[in-house]
């Protein structure tokens, strides 16, 4: 029998989990409303020097968003199979079997996949014992291709009974458009290895966003909550306010998301990722869309804009995404020589976005727009898009 963590109001419809202590997926108890108004408050103590913040952009339906999701398995202290999360402190398993973040799709497939595992008699992998064979699954859902991806990360590639089990597993979830086995011998927890071995259907779902379709494989990077990253990715294109003759660097392009959607709106787009993989994935992408106006170049950002400066290429715009470290000393000097008339920065950080704000504006911007947008309901995360425009014209 299913035992669930969710209460759910009935009155307003609000909803809590009591996991919230024990799990950490969630760091914020309270009505959504006050969320928003937290996040606000936050954004404006941290940003308002630089420009008005705008009001956060929050979801109608703040629940069951996560079309990416990561489950561990274990035995319990009476030999039964359990299925859960890292506790984000302690490292420890904290065992559940919903989620109010996560799509339901993608939690009826860990339920289905437990319950195999239990009929096939597959166990989990013990690092104390280096006995058993799943270490992780890891499973993704396109909402708008209808299209679900699980994927077990295991010690071997020798799955037990796989034709059966994937047979199975398909009857269970007919969603399931990919079944993938990832070969990892590393210990770090979560992690992925470079082999993956098809078990059903094939190695990729599709998403569309905004019109454009991207392939994600088990190893892409791919923004976890569907409905808010084309609100996010709507604003920052309109912030950049791109024209026909421009040419856009893409920087930290990572598969090539931005540059795509904002390809058919400017002269040419180039796109930066160090992330080799990455590169791989957007090039499929740019393919997949037809797309002829973008390039990728396979190199760290900072130093491909400092080339670009010595060379004296003249860049337009640069909408830049990168990790919640925010942009490196060594970007942000080839951004202030390369010197384009617009840049649109996107956060995932507050504090990182507002060190590098500063910089900023002491070499020679000004910032224009704040918007944040409610990427990640129910934690403390805040995404940020700013335009900042140089201020010698």
């Amino acid at each position: 029998m299913k035992r669930t963590h969710i209460i759910t109001d009935p009155g307003t419809g609000e909803k809590r989990c009591t996991c919230f202590k024990r799990c950490g997926g969630c760091q914020l108890d309270m009505s959504y409303k006050e969320q928003l108004d937290w996040k606000q408050q936050k954004a404006e103590r941290m940003l308002s020097r630089f420009c008005k913040v705008e009001p956060i952009i929050g979801m109608e339906r703040p629940y069951n968003y996560r079309n990416k999701v990561q489950t561990v398995f274990r035995f319990d202290s009476r030999r039964q199979l359990i299925s859960g999360v890292y506790q984000s402190r302690s490292g420890k398993l904290t065992a559940t079997e919903d989620c109010m973040l996560e799509d339901k799709v993608c939690t009826k497939a860990v339920i289905e996949f437990k319950r195999l595992m239990r009929s096939f008699r597959i166990a989990p992998y013990d690092p104390v014992s280096g006995k058993g064979f799943v270490r992780h699954l890891l499973v993704r859902y396109s909402r708008s291709e209808k299209q679900l991806m699980v994927c077990v990360c295991a010690v071997s590639r020798d799955f037990p009974s796989g034709p059966a089990f994937s047979k199975e597993l398909k009857k269970a979830c007919p969603e399931l458009e990919s079944f993938v086995l990832n070969v990892n011998t590393k210990p770090l927890p979560l992690s992925l290895g470079d082999k993956n071995i098809v078990l059903f259907g094939r190695a990729y779902i599709d998403d569309i966003i905004l019109g454009k379709r991207f392939r994600i494989s088990p190893q892409s990077f791919y923004q976890v909550n569907s409905i808010q990253t084309e609100r996010l990715y709507s604003e920052a294109i309109a912030l950049a306010g791109l024209k026909e003759t421009d040419v856009l660097i893409d920087a930290y392009c990572g598969t090539g998301t931005l540059g795509i959607l904002s390809s058919d709106k400017v002269k040419t787009v180039i796109g930066t990722e160090l992330n080799a993989a990455a590169c791989k994935d957007a090039a499929q992408n740019i393919k997949l869309n037809g797309i002829d106006n973008y390039t990728v170049v396979n190199e760290d950002a900072g130093q491909f804009m400092r080339e670009l400066a010595d060379e004296k290429t003249h860049v337009d715009a640069v909408i830049t995404d990168p990790p919640r470290a925010g942009c490196d000393r060594s970007f942000l000097d080839s951004l202030c020589v390369l010197r384009p008339s617009r840049v649109v920065y996107i956060s995932c950080k507050i504090e990182s976005l507002e060190r590098d704000l500063r910089y900023l504006v002491k070499n020679g911007y000004k910032v224009r727009a704040i918007k944040p947008v409610d990427m990640f309901p129910h934690t403390v995360g805040i995404e940020t898009v700013v335009l900042l425009e140089d201020k010698r014209g």
